[in-house]
C-alpha cells in the first residue's frame, strides 16, 4: 500500500475524537482493508450486570473501521463519510476483552464505497457482529484544465 495513503487513513483515525475517547487503535490498514481494536472499558459498557460493552460502541468501532478501509481502496477517495450501515448483533462481546473489528471496501463507484465488516473479542472464533455499509466517496476537485 502506499505509504501516503496509510499516513492519511491513520489521520483520519486519529482526527475522529470518539475513536481516542474510545482507546481505538489501528491494528493494520492496506488497500481497501483495515483492522481496528478497541480496549474492553467500564465507560462503555451497556449492562451493568452482565459487564457487556453496549452495542453502540461496537457500532462505532465497525463504522470507523469501515470508513478507514475505504479510504485505503487503492480507487479510493480523499475523504469519506457514511451513508448506511446495517450491523447485525450475534452474541454479546465477552467482558474484559478487546474487540477487534476488520473491514474490507470490496467495490469503488463513482460516488459510493460499499463495504463489509466483521467485529469478534480476542478468541476471534464467532463473530459478534457483521456489518455491511455504503460509504460516500468523496473526490478531490480536478485541477482546472
Amino acid at each position: 500500500m502506499d505509504e501516503t495513503k496509510a499516513k492519511f487513513a491513520r489521520q483520519f483515525i486519529e482526527a475522529i475524537p470518539h475513536a481516542a475517547a474510545m482507546s481505538m487503535r489501528l491494528d493494520h490498514i492496506g488497500d481497501g482493508v483495515a483492522e481496528i481494536s478497541m480496549p474492553y472499558d467500564a465507560r462503555l459498557v451497556g449492562d451493568p450486570q452482565t459487564g457487556v460493552i453496549h452495542g453502540g460502541a461496537v457500532s462505532s468501532l465497525m463504522d470507523t473501521c469501515g470508513g478507514a478501509a475505504v479510504i485505503s481502496h487503492p480507487d479510493a477517495p480523499s475523504g469519506t463519510a457514511t451513508l448506511d450501515l446495517r450491523i447485525d448483533y450475534m452474541r454479546p462481546a465477552s467482558p474484559g476483552q478487546r474487540i477487534i473489528a476488520r473491514a474490507e471496501c470490496y467495490h469503488v463507484t463513482r460516488t459510493v464505497a460499499f463495504v463489509r465488516a466483521t467485529a469478534t473479542d480476542e478468541d476471534r472464533e464467532r463473530p459478534v457482529a457483521s456489518a455491511a455499509g455504503a460509504f460516500m466517496v468523496e473526490r478531490p476537485p480536478e485541477a482546472d484544465a
